[in-house]
């Protein structure tokens, strides 16, 4: 059962935040919101849309959630490009976790590239 309100951290419900991109109505027009989609999207477990946002060069074959992390919280610390006239463009993240019952969280920089005119998840940059 989806969560009521979005995983992401944005107002509003999942399936009007994250839930509509998921669901495929429609496509993350921004890196950042394709990187809030794809939190929401480890949060609830939903590792098509994972792979389908995931760059076809860097995508693993198959992706295996730990059952045992529940995903609780999202911070965007900053983010260059990605907007709707960008082709590539970085978000730096704060993912926050429980895992077996210990709190942690998870901080990346993400980067991000248009395909076929829709955002997709590369890599990390370290």
């Amino acid at each position: 059962m989806p969560p009521a309100s979005c995983p992401c951290g944005l107002a509003g419900s999942y399936a009007e935040c994250c839930g509509r991109f998921h669901g495929g109505a429609l496509t993350a027009p921004t890196a950042e919101l394709l990187m809030r989609s794809r939190f929401s999207a480890f949060a609830v477990g939903d590792t098509g849309y994972l792979l389908k946002t995931w760059h076809p060069g860097t995508r693993p074959r198959r992706l295996v959630l730990d059952p045992g992390q529940e995903w609780t919280r999202l911070e965007i610390l900053g983010r260059t490009g990605g907007g709707l006239l960008h082709t590539e463009g970085t978000v730096e993240f704060r993912a926050h976790y429980r895992h077996r019952g210990r709190d942690g969280f998870l901080e990346e920089n993400s980067r991000f590239r248009r395909a076929d005119g829709h955002w997709v998840y590369l890599d990390a940059e370290a």
